[in-house]
C-alpha cells in the first residue's frame, strides 16, 4: 500500500530514530540448595543451524526443516529412512515424507514459467510437504484458472488457496522515515569500518534519494546509496554527518540492543516493529517464497503470520537479539490478521559488505 503523508498528522521525533534487532534477556533457572544447575542445552538457533547443516549434507533426498514448539525439537524432512541416522546425529528429529525439495521445486519452476500473476505467491509448506500457492482477492477467475491448470498437473505436490485482501508492498513504518511524499520504516543500523548506514525496503529506497526524520523534510537523515527491487526488496541509506545512529530498535515504547543477523527457520517465533502498527509477533511459516506484487516479482522471501499495514515497510523482523528480515509486503491488517513477507537481512548485509551492530 502506498500511503501519502499528512503533514499535520504524521509528525515524528528525530531524536527517537533507531534500528536493529531486540536483545532478549535469557533467564537462567535458580538452583535449589544442595543441587547443581543443569547444563544448558543447545539454543533454538543452534538447533536450526545444525538442521541446516544436515540438510546440506543430505542434498536431494531432504525436504526442509521446521521447529516444533511443543517438543522443542527441530524436525528434518527426508525421503529415505536410511537418512534417519544422520538427522539424529545432528540432534534433530527425522520425519519421512513423500516429496523432496527438488520434487516441489519442479512445481515452482512451472508456475514461474506459466503463471507469474500479480497478487499471487508460492512457497514450500514443509509441514504439509507441498507447494502452497496463494491468490489474493484481485486475481481474476481467468487467472485462477491459469494457476489451477499448473497446480493440477502435480497432484499431491501443490495446493491452490485464496488469500483474503490485497497483496501489496507496505510503504508508509521501527521509527518513521520519510522520502518524497511517502513514509517507510527504518530497519537495521549497519556499518563497515567508519561508514554508518541503515537498511530498509528496496521498494522504499526506489522512491527517492534524500531521507528525512520528519514529514516536513527539515531534518535530513541520509542519502540512498543502493536499492534492489523487484527481484529483491532491500536498500541502503548512508547517514548524513552528525546524525546519531545507535544500534538499537524502537519497540513502542522502549529500545533494546542488537547482536547479529541470522537466517530464519520455519516455526521460529519472531517480532516485527513498524511505525504504523508498532510491535507485533508471530511465527515463520515458510522460506524462499516467491511473491508477485503488481510492481514486480520478489524471490526468496520469509513468510509469516505477523500482521503489518501500510507504512511498516522496511521495519525490522527479529528473534530476540537476532536480526532476521526487513518488512516487504503482505495482505490483511492488524485488525483482521493476514500474512506478511520479509526480505532476509543476511542478503543485503553480504551484498553491501555491512554488519549489524
Amino acid at each position: 500500500m502506498t500511503r501519502h503523508i499528512s503533514r499535520r498528522n504524521a509528525a515524528v521525533a528525530f531524536a527517537g530514530i533507531s534500528t536493529a534487532a531486540v536483545c532478549a534477556l535469557l533467564t537462567l533457572p535458580t538452583a535449589q540448595a544442595g543441587t547443581s544447575p543443569a547444563a544448558p542445552g543447545p539454543s533454538t538457533q543452534a538447533k536450526a543451524v545444525a538442521a541446516a547443516g544436515v540438510l546440506r549434507h543430505l542434498g536431494a533426498s531432504a525436504s526442509g526443516s521446521y521447529y516444533e514448539a511443543r517438543s522443542q525439537a527441530m524436525v528434518v524432512n527426508v525421503t529415505k529412512r536410511s537418512d534417519f541416522a544422520a538427522v539424529r546425529a545432528a540432534g534433530a528429529t527425522p520425519r519421512l515424507v513423500r516429496f523432496s525439495t527438488q520434487d516441489l521445486n519442479v512445481v515452482r519452476h512451472a508456475l514461474a514459467a506459466r503463471a507469474t500473476i500479480a497478487g499471487t505467491t508460492w512457497g514450500i509448506d514443509v509441514r504439509a510437504n507441498k507447494l502452497r500457492v496463494s491468490a489474493d482477492s484481485t486475481v481474476s477467475h481467468r487467472d485462477l484458472a491459469r494457476l489451477l491448470a499448473v497446480v493440477s498437473r502435480f497432484p499431491g505436490r501443490a495446493e491452490l488457496v485464496r488469500m483474503p485482501g490485497k497483496l501489496q508492498p507496505l510503504i508508509n513504518g521501527g521509527m518513521a522515515i520519510y522520502v518524497s511524499s511517502f513514509r517507510c520504516s527504518l530497519g537495521f543500523n549497519v556499518k563497515n569500518g567508519s561508514t554508518f548506514a541503515f537498511l530498509t525496503a528496496g521498494h522504499c529506497t526506489n522512491l527517492g534519494a534524500s531521507w528525512y526524520a520528519d514529514p516536513g523534510h527539515t531534518q535530513l537523515i541520509g542519502t540512498t546509496a543502493g536499492s534492489s527491487f523487484p527481484g529483491d526488496d532491500y536498500g541502503i541509506v548512508t547517514y548524513a554527518s552528525g546524525v546519531k545512529h545507535p544500534g538499537t530498535i524502537f519497540t513502542y515504547p522502549g529500545k533494546q540492543n542488537v547482536k547479529n543477523a541470522t537466517s530464519a527457520f520455519v516455526g521460529e517465533s519472531v517480532k516485527r516493529s513498524g511505525s504504523t502498527t508498532g510491535v507485533h509477533s508471530g511465527t515463520v511459516q515458510a522460506l524462499n517464497v516467491t511473491v508477485n506484487y503488481s510492481e514486480g516479482t520478489v524471490f526468496g522471501l520469509i513468510q509469516t503470520n505477523v500482521c503489518a499495514e501500510g507504512g511498516d515497510s522496511g521495519g525490522p523482523l527479529y528473534d530476540g537479539k537476532h536480526g532476521v528480515g526487513l518488512t516487504s509486503g503482505g495482505s490483511g491488517n492488524c485488525s483482521s490478521g493476514g500474512q506478511t513477507f520479509f526480505q532476509p537481512v543476511t542478503e543485503p548485509l553480504s551484498v553491501y559488505g555491512m554488519s549489524i551492530y
